[in-house]
Protein backbone atom coordinates (compact mmCIF):
# COMPACT_ATOMS: atom_id res chain seq x y z
CA UNK A 1 0.00 0.00 0.00
CA UNK A 2 1.68 3.30 -1.27
CA UNK A 3 1.83 5.89 1.83
CA UNK A 4 -0.41 8.92 1.54
CA UNK A 5 2.83 11.23 1.18
CA UNK A 6 3.85 9.57 -1.62
CA UNK A 7 0.48 9.72 -3.79
CA UNK A 8 -0.11 13.20 -2.87
CA UNK A 9 2.76 14.07 -5.36
CA UNK A 10 1.68 11.56 -7.55
CA UNK A 11 -0.63 13.24 -11.26
CA UNK A 12 -3.48 9.49 -10.02
CA UNK A 13 -3.69 11.20 -6.49
CA UNK A 14 -7.48 11.71 -7.17
CA UNK A 15 -8.15 8.71 -8.94
CA UNK A 16 -6.74 5.74 -6.43
CA UNK A 17 -8.28 5.29 -2.81
CA UNK A 18 -5.94 7.80 -1.09
CA UNK A 19 -7.92 10.76 -0.32
CA UNK A 20 -10.76 8.77 0.94
CA UNK A 21 -7.58 6.54 2.72
CA UNK A 22 -7.25 9.94 4.31
CA UNK A 23 -11.06 10.94 5.37
CA UNK A 24 -11.06 7.18 7.06
CA UNK A 25 -8.24 8.28 8.93
CA UNK A 26 -9.53 11.62 10.30
CA UNK A 27 -12.77 10.06 10.78
CA UNK A 28 -11.22 7.58 12.58
CA UNK A 29 -9.47 10.03 14.42
CA UNK A 30 -13.06 11.78 15.48
CA UNK A 31 -14.44 8.63 16.92
CA UNK A 32 -11.27 7.63 18.79
CA UNK A 33 -10.44 11.67 20.38
CA UNK A 34 -14.05 12.17 21.61
CA UNK A 35 -14.75 9.01 23.73
CA UNK A 36 -11.08 9.32 24.81
CA UNK A 37 -11.79 13.14 25.81
CA UNK A 38 -15.19 11.77 27.85
CA UNK A 39 -13.27 9.01 29.78
CA UNK A 40 -10.03 11.43 30.52
CA UNK A 41 -12.62 14.35 31.87
CA UNK A 42 -14.49 11.46 33.80
CA UNK A 43 -11.24 9.66 35.43
CA UNK A 44 -9.33 12.89 36.20
CA UNK A 45 -11.91 14.38 38.29
CA UNK A 46 -13.00 10.88 39.87
CA UNK A 47 -9.56 10.52 40.51
CA UNK A 48 -8.95 14.04 41.85
CA UNK A 49 -12.38 13.60 44.04
CA UNK A 50 -11.57 10.46 45.66
CA UNK A 51 -7.70 10.94 46.25
CA UNK A 52 -8.82 12.81 49.08
CA UNK A 53 -9.30 10.22 50.62
CA UNK A 54 -6.70 7.62 49.06
CA UNK A 55 -9.35 5.19 46.96
CA UNK A 56 -8.71 7.21 43.53
CA UNK A 57 -4.74 6.62 43.40
CA UNK A 58 -5.32 3.53 41.47
CA UNK A 59 -7.71 5.78 39.22
CA UNK A 60 -4.98 8.23 38.58
CA UNK A 61 -2.45 5.49 37.88
CA UNK A 62 -5.43 4.17 35.61
CA UNK A 63 -4.95 7.65 33.54
CA UNK A 64 -1.68 7.87 33.43
CA UNK A 65 -1.71 3.99 31.62
CA UNK A 66 -4.58 5.25 29.15
CA UNK A 67 -1.98 6.00 26.44
CA UNK A 68 -0.97 2.78 26.08
CA UNK A 69 -4.22 1.30 24.78
CA UNK A 70 -4.80 4.48 22.70
CA UNK A 71 -0.95 4.60 21.18
CA UNK A 72 -1.54 1.05 20.06
CA UNK A 73 -4.67 1.70 18.32
CA UNK A 74 -3.40 4.53 16.90
CA UNK A 75 -0.09 2.53 15.55
CA UNK A 76 -2.64 0.87 14.03
CA UNK A 77 -4.20 3.42 12.40
CA UNK A 78 -1.41 4.29 10.49
CA UNK A 79 -1.36 1.85 8.03
CA UNK A 80 -3.67 3.23 5.42
CA UNK A 81 -1.85 6.51 5.79
CA UNK A 82 1.68 5.29 5.87
CA UNK A 83 1.71 1.65 4.37
CA UNK A 84 2.54 0.27 7.57
CA UNK A 85 1.81 -0.01 11.05
CA UNK A 86 3.86 1.74 13.68
CA UNK A 87 6.06 -0.71 15.94
CA UNK A 88 5.11 -1.19 19.33
CA UNK A 89 8.48 0.68 21.67
CA UNK A 90 7.91 -0.70 24.81
CA UNK A 91 9.56 -4.10 26.00
CA UNK A 92 8.54 -7.11 27.12
CA UNK A 93 8.62 -7.52 30.86
CA UNK A 94 11.02 -9.47 32.31
CA UNK A 95 9.10 -11.47 34.98
CA UNK A 96 5.50 -12.30 34.26
CA UNK A 97 3.03 -10.79 36.15
CA UNK A 98 0.63 -7.51 36.20
CA UNK A 99 3.13 -6.10 38.82
CA UNK A 100 6.13 -6.68 37.13
CA UNK A 101 4.39 -5.47 33.59
CA UNK A 102 3.26 -2.06 35.90
CA UNK A 103 6.82 -1.19 36.76
CA UNK A 104 8.06 -1.33 33.62
CA UNK A 105 4.92 0.94 31.74
CA UNK A 106 5.47 3.46 33.94
CA UNK A 107 9.50 3.41 33.85
CA UNK A 108 9.38 3.67 29.83
CA UNK A 109 9.73 6.88 28.05
CA UNK A 110 7.39 5.71 25.28
CA UNK A 111 4.48 4.97 27.95
CA UNK A 112 4.84 9.10 28.99
CA UNK A 113 5.02 10.26 25.55
CA UNK A 114 1.83 7.95 24.77
CA UNK A 115 0.00 9.76 27.09
CA UNK A 116 0.94 12.97 26.06
CA UNK A 117 -0.43 11.90 22.31
CA UNK A 118 -3.84 10.85 24.11
CA UNK A 119 -4.29 13.95 25.21
CA UNK A 120 -3.40 15.99 22.20
CA UNK A 121 -6.01 13.85 20.76
CA UNK A 122 -8.23 14.31 23.22
CA UNK A 123 -8.22 17.84 23.61
CA UNK A 124 -6.71 19.40 20.69
CA UNK A 125 -6.39 16.62 17.38
CA UNK A 126 -10.06 15.24 16.89
CA UNK A 127 -11.63 18.59 16.98
CA UNK A 128 -9.28 19.49 14.13
CA UNK A 129 -9.98 16.29 12.04
CA UNK A 130 -13.34 17.05 12.23
CA UNK A 131 -13.52 21.02 10.98
CA UNK A 132 -11.03 19.48 8.32
CA UNK A 133 -13.95 16.98 7.18
CA UNK A 134 -16.32 19.75 7.83
CA UNK A 135 -14.23 22.15 5.62
CA UNK A 136 -13.69 19.95 2.43
CA UNK A 137 -15.68 16.63 2.27
CA UNK A 138 -18.51 18.93 3.84
CA UNK A 139 -18.65 21.72 2.26
CA UNK A 140 -18.42 20.51 -0.83
CA UNK A 141 -20.80 17.88 -0.06
CA UNK A 142 -23.68 20.20 1.04
CA UNK A 143 -23.00 22.47 -2.03
CA UNK A 144 -22.96 19.37 -4.87
CA UNK A 145 -26.43 18.12 -2.53
CA UNK A 146 -27.88 21.40 -3.75
CA UNK A 147 -30.91 19.22 -5.98
CA UNK A 148 -31.57 17.44 -3.15
CA UNK A 149 -31.82 19.97 -0.68
CA UNK A 150 -34.12 22.05 -3.27
CA UNK A 151 -36.13 18.85 -3.37
CA UNK A 152 -36.47 18.80 -0.15
CA UNK A 153 -37.06 22.41 0.76
CA UNK A 154 -39.76 22.55 -2.24
CA UNK A 155 -39.11 26.09 -3.36
CA UNK A 156 -36.12 27.45 -2.67
CA UNK A 157 -33.33 27.11 -0.70
CA UNK A 158 -29.48 28.42 0.33
CA UNK A 159 -26.55 25.91 -0.57
CA UNK A 160 -24.80 26.19 2.86
CA UNK A 161 -26.38 29.35 3.80
CA UNK A 162 -24.80 31.78 1.49
CA UNK A 163 -26.46 31.07 -2.04
CA UNK A 164 -30.09 30.90 -3.11
CA UNK A 165 -31.33 28.50 -5.72
CA UNK A 166 -34.61 28.35 -6.69
CA UNK A 167 -34.42 26.47 -9.87
CA UNK A 168 -33.03 22.86 -10.78
CA UNK A 169 -30.44 24.21 -13.65
CA UNK A 170 -28.52 26.44 -10.54
CA UNK A 171 -28.91 23.05 -8.32
CA UNK A 172 -27.25 21.69 -11.42
CA UNK A 173 -24.35 24.16 -11.21
CA UNK A 174 -24.44 23.98 -7.31
CA UNK A 175 -23.64 20.21 -7.99
CA UNK A 176 -20.95 20.39 -10.69
CA UNK A 177 -19.18 23.15 -8.44
CA UNK A 178 -19.40 20.91 -5.45
CA UNK A 179 -17.78 18.27 -7.18
CA UNK A 180 -14.94 20.53 -8.87
CA UNK A 181 -14.49 21.94 -5.49
CA UNK A 182 -14.52 18.32 -3.86
CA UNK A 183 -11.31 17.46 -6.24
CA UNK A 184 -9.44 20.54 -5.27
CA UNK A 185 -9.88 20.19 -1.43
CA UNK A 186 -9.07 16.88 -1.48
CA UNK A 187 -5.74 17.47 -1.85
CA UNK A 188 -5.37 19.84 1.62
CA UNK A 189 -7.38 17.20 3.54
CA UNK A 190 -4.77 14.80 2.12
CA UNK A 191 -1.55 17.17 3.06
CA UNK A 192 -3.20 17.57 6.54
CA UNK A 193 -3.76 13.87 7.23
CA UNK A 194 -0.27 13.21 5.97
CA UNK A 195 1.04 15.50 8.37
CA UNK A 196 -1.27 14.30 11.43
CA UNK A 197 -0.05 10.92 11.21
CA UNK A 198 3.69 11.98 10.51
CA UNK A 199 2.92 13.93 14.06
CA UNK A 200 1.29 10.20 15.67
CA UNK A 201 4.07 8.28 14.37
CA UNK A 202 6.70 11.42 15.71
CA UNK A 203 5.57 10.57 19.14
CA UNK A 204 3.84 6.92 19.01
CA UNK A 205 6.91 5.01 17.10
CA UNK A 206 9.99 3.77 18.83
CA UNK A 207 12.69 6.47 19.20
CA UNK A 208 16.41 4.83 17.79
CA UNK A 209 17.54 4.59 21.69
CA UNK A 210 14.84 2.47 22.20
CA UNK A 211 14.78 0.13 18.64
CA UNK A 212 18.58 -0.36 19.49
CA UNK A 213 17.68 -1.11 23.36
CA UNK A 214 15.53 -3.75 21.76
CA UNK A 215 17.72 -5.28 19.10
CA UNK A 216 20.50 -5.77 21.92
CA UNK A 217 17.62 -7.55 23.93
CA UNK A 218 16.95 -9.61 21.48
CA UNK A 219 20.90 -10.13 20.94
CA UNK A 220 21.02 -11.11 24.44
CA UNK A 221 17.71 -13.51 24.53
CA UNK A 222 19.29 -15.42 21.45
CA UNK A 223 22.76 -15.91 22.75
CA UNK A 224 20.80 -16.94 26.19
CA UNK A 225 19.18 -19.84 24.50
CA UNK A 226 21.98 -20.67 22.59
CA UNK A 227 24.00 -20.64 25.89
CA UNK A 228 20.88 -23.11 27.28
CA UNK A 229 21.20 -25.30 24.26
CA UNK A 230 24.69 -25.68 24.51
CA UNK A 231 24.29 -26.81 28.21
CA UNK A 232 22.12 -29.38 27.58
CA UNK A 233 23.96 -31.00 24.52
CA UNK A 234 26.59 -31.10 27.25
CA UNK A 235 23.86 -32.52 29.39
CA UNK A 236 23.49 -35.25 27.12
CA UNK A 237 26.73 -36.09 26.08
CA UNK A 238 27.74 -36.77 29.58
CA UNK A 239 24.84 -38.56 30.63
CA UNK A 240 25.46 -40.96 28.03
CA UNK A 241 28.99 -41.29 28.46
CA UNK A 242 28.42 -41.69 31.61
CA UNK A 243 24.95 -43.86 31.63
CA UNK A 244 24.30 -45.22 28.25
CA UNK A 245 28.01 -46.06 27.26
CA UNK A 246 29.35 -47.49 30.51
CA UNK A 247 26.40 -49.98 30.25
CA UNK A 248 26.94 -50.94 26.68
CA UNK A 249 30.49 -51.68 27.92
CA UNK A 250 29.26 -53.95 30.42
CA UNK A 251 27.26 -55.94 28.24
CA UNK A 252 30.17 -56.28 25.96
CA UNK A 253 32.49 -57.88 28.41
CA UNK A 254 29.37 -59.39 29.72
CA UNK A 255 29.25 -61.39 26.21
CA UNK A 256 32.59 -61.67 26.08
CA UNK A 257 33.53 -63.49 29.13
CA UNK A 258 30.04 -65.61 28.22
CA UNK A 259 31.68 -66.62 24.94
CA UNK A 260 34.87 -67.36 26.35
CA UNK A 261 32.72 -70.13 28.91
CA UNK A 262 30.41 -71.49 26.24
CA UNK A 263 31.24 -74.22 23.63
CA UNK A 264 33.53 -73.78 20.96
CA UNK A 265 30.79 -74.85 17.96
CA UNK A 266 27.35 -75.08 18.34
CA UNK A 267 24.08 -72.86 17.98
CA UNK A 268 24.71 -71.31 21.72
CA UNK A 269 28.29 -70.40 20.98
CA UNK A 270 26.96 -68.72 17.29
CA UNK A 271 23.89 -66.60 19.23
CA UNK A 272 26.47 -65.06 21.88
CA UNK A 273 28.73 -64.77 19.07
CA UNK A 274 26.93 -62.21 16.94
CA UNK A 275 25.23 -60.96 20.06
CA UNK A 276 28.72 -59.92 21.28
CA UNK A 277 29.64 -58.66 18.05
CA UNK A 278 26.48 -55.87 17.98
CA UNK A 279 27.07 -55.03 21.02
CA UNK A 280 30.83 -53.56 20.03
CA UNK A 281 29.47 -51.91 16.72
CA UNK A 282 26.60 -50.62 19.16
CA UNK A 283 29.51 -49.48 21.15
CA UNK A 284 31.11 -48.26 18.66
CA UNK A 285 28.14 -45.70 17.11
CA UNK A 286 27.34 -44.60 20.71
CA UNK A 287 31.11 -43.71 20.41
CA UNK A 288 30.47 -41.35 17.56
CA UNK A 289 27.09 -39.94 18.56
CA UNK A 290 28.79 -38.90 21.79
CA UNK A 291 31.63 -36.87 19.75
CA UNK A 292 28.86 -35.44 17.70
CA UNK A 293 27.46 -34.03 20.20
CA UNK A 294 30.24 -32.34 21.71
CA UNK A 295 33.59 -33.57 21.87
CA UNK A 296 35.92 -34.00 24.97
CA UNK A 297 38.71 -32.59 22.41
CA UNK A 298 36.69 -28.98 22.29
CA UNK A 299 35.96 -29.14 25.94
CA UNK A 300 39.62 -29.92 27.20
CA UNK A 301 41.87 -28.54 24.70
CA UNK A 302 39.74 -25.88 22.74
CA UNK A 303 39.09 -25.14 19.29
CA UNK A 304 42.68 -25.57 17.54
CA UNK A 305 42.89 -28.91 18.84
CA UNK A 306 39.29 -29.51 17.80
CA UNK A 307 39.97 -28.80 14.41
CA UNK A 308 43.29 -30.77 14.03
CA UNK A 309 40.95 -33.82 15.56
CA UNK A 310 38.23 -33.02 12.75
CA UNK A 311 40.86 -32.29 9.97
CA UNK A 312 42.50 -35.81 10.88
CA UNK A 313 38.87 -37.80 10.71
CA UNK A 314 38.11 -35.88 7.38
CA UNK A 315 37.49 -38.61 4.17
CA UNK A 316 39.27 -35.96 2.22
CA UNK A 317 42.83 -35.07 3.03
CA UNK A 318 43.06 -31.75 4.80
CA UNK A 319 46.09 -29.54 4.84
CA UNK A 320 45.49 -27.10 8.18
CA UNK A 321 47.37 -24.16 8.96
CA UNK A 322 45.64 -23.27 12.84
CA UNK A 323 47.03 -20.32 15.51
CA UNK A 324 44.34 -20.04 17.58
CA UNK A 325 44.24 -19.25 21.59
CA UNK A 326 41.13 -20.36 23.56
CA UNK A 327 37.85 -18.62 22.88
CA UNK A 328 34.91 -18.08 24.87
CA UNK A 329 32.85 -21.58 24.81
CA UNK A 330 29.48 -20.34 22.43
CA UNK A 331 32.38 -19.27 19.55
CA UNK A 332 34.31 -22.73 19.90
CA UNK A 333 31.72 -25.09 19.56
CA UNK A 334 29.60 -22.83 16.45
CA UNK A 335 32.80 -22.37 14.61
CA UNK A 336 33.78 -26.49 15.35
CA UNK A 337 30.28 -27.67 13.82
CA UNK A 338 30.77 -25.32 11.10
CA UNK A 339 34.07 -26.54 9.77
CA UNK A 340 32.72 -30.40 10.52
CA UNK A 341 29.85 -29.31 8.10
CA UNK A 342 32.20 -27.75 5.53
CA UNK A 343 33.92 -30.98 5.62
CA UNK A 344 31.08 -33.58 5.20
CA UNK A 345 29.98 -31.47 2.70
CA UNK A 346 33.00 -31.40 0.61
CA UNK A 347 33.36 -35.10 0.90
CA UNK A 348 29.45 -36.03 -0.02
CA UNK A 349 29.54 -33.44 -2.74
CA UNK A 350 32.04 -31.76 -3.95
CA UNK A 351 34.61 -34.64 -5.69
CA UNK A 352 37.84 -32.79 -4.14
CA UNK A 353 41.09 -34.24 -4.00
CA UNK A 354 42.23 -31.57 -0.84
CA UNK A 355 41.04 -29.22 1.42
CA UNK A 356 42.38 -26.17 2.86
CA UNK A 357 42.13 -25.24 6.38
CA UNK A 358 43.07 -21.95 7.63
CA UNK A 359 41.79 -20.70 11.83
CA UNK A 360 43.36 -17.26 13.17
CA UNK A 361 42.18 -15.04 16.06
CA UNK A 362 42.77 -11.37 14.81
CA UNK A 363 41.93 -7.60 15.38
CA UNK A 364 38.71 -9.09 17.86
CA UNK A 365 37.61 -11.75 15.53
CA UNK A 366 37.82 -15.36 14.96
CA UNK A 367 38.72 -16.07 11.37
CA UNK A 368 38.49 -19.23 9.20
CA UNK A 369 38.48 -20.20 5.57
CA UNK A 370 37.83 -24.02 4.34
CA UNK A 371 38.48 -24.27 0.65
CA UNK A 372 38.55 -27.36 -1.18
CA UNK A 373 39.99 -28.16 -4.71
CA UNK A 374 36.44 -29.65 -6.21
CA UNK A 375 33.98 -28.93 -8.81
CA UNK A 376 31.97 -26.48 -7.02
CA UNK A 377 28.83 -25.32 -8.15
CA UNK A 378 26.85 -25.64 -4.42
CA UNK A 379 24.06 -23.30 -3.91
CA UNK A 380 23.39 -22.80 0.08
CA UNK A 381 19.38 -21.48 -0.94
CA UNK A 382 19.07 -25.09 -2.48
CA UNK A 383 19.24 -26.27 1.45
CA UNK A 384 21.93 -27.17 3.25
CA UNK A 385 23.19 -27.56 6.87
CA UNK A 386 24.98 -24.79 6.89
CA UNK A 387 21.90 -22.80 7.18
CA UNK A 388 20.98 -23.40 9.96
CA UNK A 389 24.74 -23.14 10.88
CA UNK A 390 24.46 -19.28 9.38
CA UNK A 391 21.92 -18.65 11.33
CA UNK A 392 23.44 -20.17 14.58
CA UNK A 393 26.77 -17.33 13.72
CA UNK A 394 24.02 -14.50 13.20
CA UNK A 395 23.38 -15.34 17.25
CA UNK A 396 26.74 -14.43 18.42
CA UNK A 397 26.96 -11.50 15.20
CA UNK A 398 28.99 -13.66 13.13
CA UNK A 399 28.70 -14.28 9.63
CA UNK A 400 29.03 -17.28 6.96
CA UNK A 401 30.24 -16.97 2.98
CA UNK A 402 30.01 -19.71 0.65
CA UNK A 403 31.67 -18.98 -2.83
CA UNK A 404 31.18 -21.67 -5.26
CA UNK A 405 31.37 -20.98 -8.73
CA UNK A 406 30.76 -23.71 -11.72
CA UNK A 407 34.21 -25.55 -11.88
CA UNK A 408 35.02 -24.60 -8.58
CA UNK A 409 36.79 -24.06 -6.18
CA UNK A 410 34.24 -23.63 -3.09
CA UNK A 411 35.60 -21.29 -0.34
CA UNK A 412 33.52 -21.11 3.27
CA UNK A 413 34.58 -18.28 5.05
CA UNK A 414 33.51 -17.76 8.73
CA UNK A 415 33.72 -14.62 10.96
CA UNK A 416 32.85 -14.26 14.66
CA UNK A 417 33.66 -11.38 16.66
CA UNK A 418 35.09 -12.59 19.86
CA UNK A 419 37.82 -11.68 22.87
CA UNK A 420 40.28 -14.34 23.33
CA UNK A 421 40.76 -15.78 26.47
Amino acid sequence: MTSLAVSLRGPSYLRGSAPWRAAGYLAGGVLVGAPLLVTFVTLGVAGAVLSLVLVGLPLLALLALAGVPVGALERRRLRPVTGVAAPSPHRTPAEPGATAWLRLRLGEQATWRELAYAALLALVLWPLDLLVLLCTIGLAGAVAAAPVQLVSAGHDTRVVKLWLIDSYWQAGLCTVAGLALLAVLLYPLGAYAAARAALARLLLAPRETEEEARLAEVTRSRARLVAAFEAERRRIERDLHDGAQQRLVALTMSLGLARLDAPATGPLAERIAAAHDEAGHVLVELRELIHGIHPQVLADYGLAAALDDAADRSAVPVDTRIDLPRLPGPVESAAYFAVCEALANTAKHSGAGRVFLTARHERGRLVIDVQDDGGGGADPARGSGLTGLADRLAVLDGTLTIISPAGGPTALSLEIPCPAL
